[in-house]
């Protein structure tokens, strides 16, 4: 499914890597960079999750919160955030 810029995203609700829920109508109004990647620690995926993490102060400072999504469990996003 494709989302013309500007256009909001429908809703979801998916468990944080601490099994907590949340759902993206929490964050309306906010901005928001929401990426989506196929697979815990996988070279493509890590990456690109580096690079957020590297450039994170940028976008805290500018108040964006940042979120990935992908089809693993918790447990693996865990591991994947601690590595």
């Amino acid at each position: 499914m494709t989302i013309p810029a500007g256009v909001p995203s429908p809703n979801f609700k998916l468990p944080d890597e601490h099994g907590e829920p949340h759902e993206l109508k929490e964050f309306r109004g906010k901005p928001v960079v929401l990426y989506f990647y196929p697979k815990d620690d996988t070279p493509g995926c890590t990456l690109e999750a580096c690079n957020f993490r590297d450039d994170y102060s940028a976008y805290e400072q500018a108040g964006v919160t940042v979120i990935g999504v992908s089809p693993d469990t918790s447990k693996a996003h865990s591991r994947f955030k601690e590595k």
